[in-house]
């Protein structure tokens, strides 16, 4: 503690002891006497340790003397539970004010329609007056049957003329007054307790997402020091532990003054001793200032006594020292206005691992807390609150039970129980050996099903280690952690053979983690519009876990639209909640079977925050293909991939020719060709789609291939010579043009910009260089035999040689532009693996490999029917076999005969039904005149320029 801390402290112990002089005698005089004793005689000096006694003595007194009861509680606390259960069965309150969010309260009828835990969730998708990075804000608030909130809420909500009042901030200013460090969503800011080595199942710690939690009774210290001096004397491993040691046990059988004053004081100690955090500091402060003064407000408007009221809090929050504290405190603070960003409330499940993974608890605490909160009901014979007709909770039985009465108060001491709870020694429970005898036997049994060889043996081994430990640390009956430790330590070995370790065995038998449900009735019009539409399935879609259904289209035609609303689940949800095993939805084809793997149950929270965003499936992704089509990093890719999934799985030709308009948009902007490949692939796939299935192709495609053509033409010579263009870009590019060269001629483009391209580029990198060449065979710039021979060079070049595989790598690439070479490309490699030394070629060959993977859908299938048609198909014939590339002419044949130009000529005379079935296809009128053989070879030996000019393109 720092200098400025001990004045501080100091300067208010000295103002308590002025006001206490005025003050007649108090219920707490003795204590601070025998506090202050205590501070004299054992500080160093007595002001800075006295203040921080008598001032939590003084927190105490105060809350316990406001006019209006204040019952502070930690979440999830067996203890607070069941004394809030008691207590409000023996006061009755009118009105409960409770620490939650008040725009949240709407929400809770709808509890009894969900199955605990759930949490209440505040989302809003769209921001507005916060940063937009910070989107989507969600706001959680988990409940669970132990929570002590949650018999607060059954309580007011079941019985007639009681009013329930959420006095919290609202989820809007839980992000106005968030500090900010990396963003929204980093959960709780408690700090986590030590975990195990194995981290909870990631589909269970993740169903609230990446929510903010807001939790009653964050009761934790946050002097680091002081936890870790707790946790080593009381020999324990993570708070969790020690909170269930030392305050859940003590605190489970005591009366309703002596829990009120013992929580009262944690808070007060855990609040004076804070480290110096002026921003978590002011921010529970104004929290405080917020609670206190919509509770003056509410008392102000409805006229309601403060001692027919209960005030639900944090303990942390109930030994408050703001000005505003009380009914008769200050009216200083102003509450600001919230934001104008639009929030969506619903219920979202929960689970025993979420609440501990969201608030940094240890993994199995909440577990032990429940049942802890099980043995409690049992012990105290206390009659808990569950709203009527909520699924997973017990009828209560006929007459209800008697609950058993409070320990009576030691006398002499009416109002003052901290002296007596302090001095009284702990209570030792005894040892209950049928109890731990069932726990070992159990964890054994646990072991042998997951795979680990345990036997009887171990199984005393863990009762006998259990009580050990539990001696070792001043305990007469071990804990559950003092179970899981010994089940660790005799059963656990070097390996975990199966999926779970041991520690994970005992919290499951535990317990187990309990994961909630919200019901059809509760979910929002979207999840509900869901599970309607998939009705005709006969699946049971709330259940968690996979689900195999088959869609017969054939035989049942109104599964169709079920099949509509898988394939949008599948673009909308997170992966595994739709999957499919058999069956595909691709443009222009319609299916008759399909195969689903359904997980609907399990990310039932995915659905639910689905819902805030639309009311259908439909509008929601409308919603998101025109936010990826608009924007700020949309490229001409995903816009026609918006398009092909508008056109997929919505039908939608409006909404296509929209974003297809968009498409055009972005194009003109883009200076780059980084998209280039994906272009030409969607684009291929929609005009293939629009020309089989539409009378005449919209106009934003016609307009989009004329843009695209002059926009590739333009941009070709700069990609060529850029060391940032790939060659699959490249490739692409050249695609595009030649591929929709006749459609955009057609459209009124002009050959001469592609002309002026090529002759502008001067590509210097070796696989650019071959693109070029591959394009000009392509245009009829350059023959084949003039590209054989440049190849050749590029071979008997020594100087050259190490750059050949590029230049192969180029040639690869241009079989996306021109697949007409891909029998040359098939000679090349030929080339290359015969006359390429081992030194050159081996480094090359991962690059041979990872350009035919990356463009294998479509050159790998060329190159292998190339290769077969060329190469001999037995192995035999390989010795004898001499590629066709590198045999010349036949000198066995000699010249060709004068009269062999005229053999077709004469086929031609001798079968002339074929020649009259084409002239009468074409419409052609006439006869046969004179010898057609003597006339064909004429008028061959008239002109031989044209056969010779014919010959040489077909064999070069």
């Amino acid at each position: 503690m720092t200098a400025v801390q001990e004045a501080q402290e100091g300067q208010e112990a000295q103002e308590a002891r002025e006001g206490r002089e005025g003050q007649q005698s108090a219920p707490f005089d003795a204590l601070r006497t025998q506090l202050q004793e205590a501070a004299t005689q054992f500080a160093d000096g007595p002001d800075a340790l006295e203040g921080i006694l008598l001032g939590i003595v003084d927190d105490v007194d105060r809350a316990v003397r406001e006019p209006l009861e204040i019952f502070p509680v930690c979440h999830h606390s067996p203890a607070s539970a069941v004394a809030m259960a008691r207590r409000l069965r023996e006061k009755q309150p009118k009105t409960v004010y409770l620490e939650l969010c008040e725009d949240m309260a709407p929400l809770l009828p709808e509890l009894r329609n969900c199955r605990l835990p759930v949490a209440v969730q505040a989302f809003a998708s769209e921001v507005d007056g916060f940063p937009p990075e910070w989107a989507p804000l969600s706001v959680v608030a988990p409940l669970t049957e132990a929570s002590a909130e949650y018999q607060a809420i059954a309580y007011a909500l079941d019985t007639p003329g009681v009013e329930l009042v959420l006095v919290d901030r609202s989820s809007d200013h839980v992000f106005q007054w968030q500090t900010r460090g990396p963003g929204p969503g980093t959960g709780s800011d408690a700090v986590p307790d030590a975990q195990p080595a194995t981290s909870p199942p990631e589909e269970e710690s993740a169903l609230h997402g990446d929510a903010v939690g807001v939790e009653i009774g964050d009761l934790r210290p946050r002097f680091a020091e002081l936890e870790e001096h707790l946790l080593h004397h009381g020999r324990v491993r993570h708070w969790s532990e020690w909170w269930h040691q030392y305050v859940e046990l003590p605190l489970g059988d005591s009366d309703h003054d002596t829990y009120r004053q013992v929580m009262l004081l944690i808070g007060s100690l855990f609040r004076r001793l804070a480290p110096g955090d002026p921003e978590r500091a002011g921010m529970d402060e104004d929290r405080e200032r917020h609670m206190w003064t919509r509770m003056r407000e509410h008392l102000a408007a409805s006229g309601t006594d403060p001692a027919d009221c209960l005030y639900v809090c944090g303990a942390f929050h109930a030994a408050s020292r703001v000005a505003e504290f009380g009914v008769h405190g200050a009216d200083t603070f102003e509450i600001t206005p919230r934001s104008a960003s639009t929030w969506q409330y619903g219920l979202i499940p929960s689970s025993h691992t979420a609440i501990e993974a969201q608030f940094g608890l240890a993994a199995g605490s909440v577990s032990i807390a429940a049942t802890q909160w099980a043995k409690n009901l049992r012990r105290t014979r206390v009659q808990p609150f569950r709203l009527a007709g909520q699924a997973g909770t017990k009828k209560p039985a006929k007459g209800g039970r008697t609950p058993a009465p409070a320990p009576a108060a030691p006398e002499g001491a009416a109002d003052d129980r901290l002296t007596g709870f302090l001095r009284r020694p702990p209570v030792l429970d005894r040892l209950d050996e049928a109890e731990l005898l069932g726990w070992s036997v159990d964890i054994v049994r646990a072991a042998r099903r997951s795979g680990y060889l345990a036997s009887t043996a171990d199984a005393i081994a863990v009762f006998e280690t259990s009580i050990l430990l539990a001696g070792m640390r001043d305990r007469a009956r071990p804990t559950p952690y003092d179970f899981q430790d010994a089940a660790v330590t005799c059963i656990e070995k070097d390996t975990v053979p199966g999926r779970r370790d041991v520690r994970r065995l005992v919290e499951i038998m535990m317990g187990g983690d309990r994961i909630g449900q919200v019901g059809y009735d509760a979910l929002p019009p979207l999840a509900r519009d869901v599970h309607d539409r998939l009705a005709p399935l006969g699946l049971k879609l709330q259940q968690r876990g996979v689900q195999r259904a088959l869609l017969d289209m054939a035989a049942r035609p109104e599964v169709a639209r079920c099949s509509d609303v898988l394939w949008m689940l599948r673009q909308l949800m997170p992966p595994g909640t739709a999957r499919p095993i058999m069956g595909e939805r691709r443009l222009g084809e319609h299916p008759i079977q399909e195969s689903w793997d359904i997980a609907l149950g399990t990310h039932q929270r995915a659905l639910i925050e689905l819902g805030y965003e639309g009311v259908s499936i439909e509008q929601v992704l409308e919603q998101r293909l025109r936010r990826t089509a608009y924007g700020p990093r949309a490229t001409t890719a995903t816009v026609l991939q918006a398009v092909e999934d508008a056109t997929l799985y919505l039908r939608s030709r409006r909404l296509a020719d929209e974003l297809g308009t968009r498409a055009l948009e972005v194009l003109a902007t883009e200076r780059s060709v980084d998209g280039a490949p994906e272009v030409l692939r969607r684009v291929r796939r929609l005009l293939a789609y629009y020309r089989t299935g539409e009378p005449a192709l919209p106009g934003w495609i016609e307009a989009f291939v004329k843009t695209g053509y002059a926009h590739y033409c333009t941009l070709l010579p700069t990609a060529f010579t850029d060391e940032d263009a790939t060659g699959g870009q490249v490739a692409a590019m050249l695609g595009f043009l030649f591929s929709m060269e006749s459609l955009a001629l057609s459209l009124g483009c002009d050959r001469t910009q592609l002309e002026l391209a090529f002759a502008q580029s001067h590509p210097r990198e070796p696989a650019k260089v071959a693109l070029l060449w591959a394009a000009q065979v392509q245009l009829g710039l350059l023959s084949r035999a003039r590209l054989r021979a440049r190849c050749d060079e590029l071979l008997g070049n020594p100087l050259v040689v190490p750059a050949y595989p590029r230049y192969l790598s180029g040639f690869l690439h241009a079989l996306e532009p021109v697949p007409q070479l891909a029998d040359f490309v098939v000679e090349l490699v030929s080339n290359a693996f015969a006359r390429l030394p081992d030194p050159v070629l081996l480094p090359w060959l991962p690059t041979l490999i990872s350009t035919l993977r990356a463009g294998g859908a479509e050159a790998a299938p060329l190159l292998i029917r190339e290769a077969g048609r060329i190469f001999p198909g037995r192995l035999a014939a390989l010795d004898a076999w001499v590629p066709p590339w590198l045999a010349g002419p036949d000198p066995a044949a000699g010249p060709p005969a004068a009269g062999a130009g005229g053999r077709g000529a004469v086929l031609l005379a001798a079968h002339p039904a074929a020649c009259d079935a084409v002239a009468e296809l074409l419409g052609c009128e006439g006869s046969w005149a004179g010898d057609p053989g003597a006339r064909g070879a004429a008028l061959l030996g008239r002109h031989p320029d044209t056969a010779a000019a014919l010959e040489v393109l077909l064999t070069g």
